[in-house]
C-alpha cells in the first residue's frame, strides 16, 4: 500500500489535520508497523534508500517533524515547540489517528529523544525503539561527555545567524562525516528548504535540552545504533545510555563515520534495522 494520508478537519488539534500538515504517508504491507522519524536538518525522504530493505514485510508510518523544511512554516508555533514533549505529543496523536496499537519505532537523533518520551507516557503502544545517533544531552557536564561545550555551541548560533548559507555548507559534509558527496548533497538541500529562523530555534531547543533524568521510565525494550565515530555523539554517551535506560537496552556500532548512516551508508544501517526487527 501507498498513498498520501489526507484528510481535511478544521484546527490544528485535530489528528486528521496534523496527518496532513504533517505529510504522514503509510507505504509497505505486512503485520508488523514501524514508523520512520527523522532528525534534525532533515525530512521523511531521508529514509528513501531505508524504505526498500522493509517494505515488503512492514507497514511503514513515514512522516514530517513540524520543523521540517517540507512542512509549511505557518504551521510553526514558536511558543509551541519549545520543548521536545510537543514533538511527542504530534508523535502520538498520528498514532492515534491511524488507530496504531503497537509499532516499532525508529528514529533518528532528535528523533530518538522524542520517541523516548512518547515511549514513557504511552508504553503500551511500542514494541521496540531503535534509537540512531541518539543523545539525551549534547552539551558536556561535570560527570558526562555529551560531546560539546557550551562556547563551541553559541558559536554554532552565532554562524547560523549570521550567514546561514555557509554554515550549512560547512555543517552539513562535517555531520556525514564519511566521503559521500551524494549524502552530503542530499543533507544540504533538506537544511537549505529549513526557514533559517524556524533552524536556529529547533537547534537551541535541541541543545539546550537535558533528558538524562527521564531515561529510567523508560520500560520499552531498546537498541542504540550508533557510528564507530560521530562527530555529535561520542561513544561515551552510548555507554551512557546502556547504564541509565530503564528498559532491556542493546547497542549495534555500524563500521562507518558520520551522525546520518541512513543517507551515508543505507547498506549497512538496514540490515542492522531488519534484524532487529525480527529479533
Amino acid at each position: 500500500m501507498v498513498g498520501n494520508v489526507v484528510a481535511a478537519a478544521a484546527g490544528l488539534s485535530s489528528g486528521n489535520t496534523l496527518l496532513e500538515i504533517l505529510n504522514v504517508r503509510i507505504v509497505g504491507s505486512g503485520d508488523k508497523v514501524v514508523i520512520l522519524s527523522h532528525g534534525f536538518g532533515t525530512d521523511q525522504s531521508a529514509w528513501n534508500r531505508i524504505i526498500p530493505f522493509l517494505d515488503r514485510d512492514h507497514r511503514i508510518i513515514l512522516y514530517d517533524l513540524a520543523c521540517a523544511g517540507s512542512v509549511n512554516p505557518d504551521h510553526f508555533d514558536f511558543q509551541r515547540y519549545t520543548t521536545l514533549d510537543s514533538y511527542a505529543d504530534d508523535l502520538l496523536l498520528i498514532l492515534d489517528s491511524l488507530r496504531i496499537d503497537r509499532c516499532f519505532f525508529v528514529g533518528h537523533s532528535v528523533s530518538a529523544m522524542i520517541g523516548i518520551l512518547a515511549s514513557i507516557r504511552r508504553p503500551e503502544l511500542f514494541l521496540k525503539l531503535i534509537l540512531i545517533g541518539v543523545s539525551p544531552r549534547f552539551l558536556n557536564d561535570r560527570d558526562y561527555h555529551g560531546g560539546f561545550e557550551r562556547d563551541e555551541i553559541e558559536r554554532v548560533f552565532e554562524a547560523m545567524e549570521s550567514n546561514y548559507k555557509a554554515w550549512v555548507t560547512g555543517f552539513a559534509p562535517l555531520s556525514v562525516g564519511a566521503d559521500v558527496p551524494a549524502a552530503v548533497r542530499e543533507f544540504s538541500r533538506t537544511l537549505f528548504n529549513m526557514r533559517p529562523d524556524i533552524s536556529l530555534f529547533v537547534s537551541r531547543t535541541v541543545f539546550n535540552s537535558d533528558l538524562r533524568g527521564v531515561l529510567g521510565l523508560v520500560s520499552v525494550p531498546c537498541c542504540i545504533v550508533q557510528t564507530a565515530r560521530d562527530v555529535s555523539v561520542p561513544l561515551s554517551v552510548v555507554s551512557y545510555l546502556k547504564e541509565s535506560l530503564g528498559g532491556k537496552t542493546t547497542i549495534e556500532i555500524l563500521q562507518t563515520e558520520g551522525h546520518l548512516p541512513h543517507l551515508s551508508a543505507p547498506a549497512l544501517l538496514a540490515p542492522v534495522l531488519r534484524r532487529v526487527l525480527f529479533r
